[in-house]
Order: C-alpha cells, then sequence, then structure tokens
C-alpha cells in the first residue's frame, strides 16, 4: 500500500520554546512527551524506507487576510500576530526541516483537506494511507483523521509524535479519533 507520512503543523510558534504556544501548556507538553526528537527520528526512518514525506502548516499573509476573525481559534491567531507564512513562527521547527522535493500544504483551518491541494496530490501519487502525527491533537490531527477516513484513505496516527495543550487533552482525542484510524509508536512506524 503506497504510504505518505504527513508532519502536521510542527511550526515555531506552536512547537518551539520561544513560539507563542510553544512558552504555554502545549509547548510544555510537547517537550514532556518528547515529541520533537520523536518525529525527527520517524521522518529519518520514513525517508529511509522511501515513504513519502508531507508538511502541513497553518499559516497566515502577513495582514492575517484568509483567517476567520470571528473564530475562536483563527481570530485569536489574527488578533496574536501570530503564524504568518513567511516568517519565523510559521516556519517548521528547525529539527524537522523538508528537504527541497517534500510538499509544503498551507492550510488556513483546522482541516489540511479543507481548501487546499493535499486531495489532489495525494490521488495524483496513488496513496492508500497516511501516516500522520502533530499537534495539536484534538485540532489538526483529529481533523486529518476524519476527514481522511471519509475520503477513503487507511490512516495511521503517530501517537506519541503528537500532543496537547494537556495530557487529557490528548489522550481523550485519541480516545475520540480510534474508531477511524490505528494509532502506534512511532518506533513501529513505517515497518
Amino acid at each position: 500500500m503506497k504510504s505518505i507520512y504527513l508532519v502536521l503543523d510542527m511550526q515555531n510558534d506552536l512547537v518551539h520554546p520561544d513560539g507563542a504556544s510553544g512558552k504555554g501548556p502545549l509547548g510544555e507538553q510537547v517537550r514532556s512527551r518528547e515529541v520533537i526528537s520523536r518525529t525527527a527520528a520517524a521522518i529519518a526512518k520514513a525517508r529511509a524506507k522511501g515513504i513519502a514525506v508531507a508538511y502541513v502548516r497553518v499559516a497566515f499573509s502577513d495582514d492575517h487576510r484568509e483567517a476567520n476573525p470571528h473564530s475562536q481559534v483563527f481570530g485569536a491567531i489574527a488578533k496574536n500576530g501570530i503564524l504568518k507564512k513567511d516568517a519565523w513562527g510559521g516556519a517548521v521547527h528547525d529539527d524537522l526541516m523538508p528537504l527541497a522535493d517534500e510538499w509544503d500544504i498551507v492550510k488556513h483551518r483546522v482541516s489540511p483537506f479543507y481548501a487546499t491541494r493535499l486531495e489532489v496530490l495525494l490521488r495524483g501519487q496513488g496513496i492508500e494511507r497516511i501516516y500522520c502525527s502533530g499537534v495539536s491533537t484534538q485540532a489538526v490531527v483529529q481533523a486529518t483523521v476524519r476527514d481522511a477516513h471519509d475520503r477513503d484513505f487507511d490512516v495511521v496516527v503517530l501517537e506519541d509524535c503528537c500532543a496537547s495543550p494537556s495530557a487529557q487533552e490528548h489522550e481523550n482525542s485519541m480516545a475520540s479519533i480510534a474508531r477511524f484510524c490505528t494509532s502506534i509508536d512511532s518506533a513501529n512506524a513505517f515497518n
């Protein structure tokens, strides 16, 4: 089964200790769960096994024109001026940098499928299985799993490469998507 590994929203503003959310509870969970180093190892393993790696970023123009100002999520992002597409905060964490030929899918909503080119690229490459991980579990990971499932992809979540602002939110999120995907540790991925 042809596969791809989607690295979801692993951006400086969200996961770096100096990032807007990286300074708070989400960043604390990313660090305590060793999400950066586990994700880096998973990326290296996928590449070594010949599995494509692609990156999904939630990012906006400098003026945040794509953000819904009335959204509980995106209104705050625009107000705080974070996740700008071409700024440090919107970039992928340095330890997880994409290679030149790997996809950079920029999204303006929670789901990586909404109003992006992701599905067209997946279908064009004959992808049947999506491995994924990232932050946050209750947002982009859940949305990816549910949307990919409904588009008839087989979905596998690398659970130890995901995090939420609290361990409880992460556990609740993983429980709520359990029937739509397979959950594994990254050490068991891509075998």
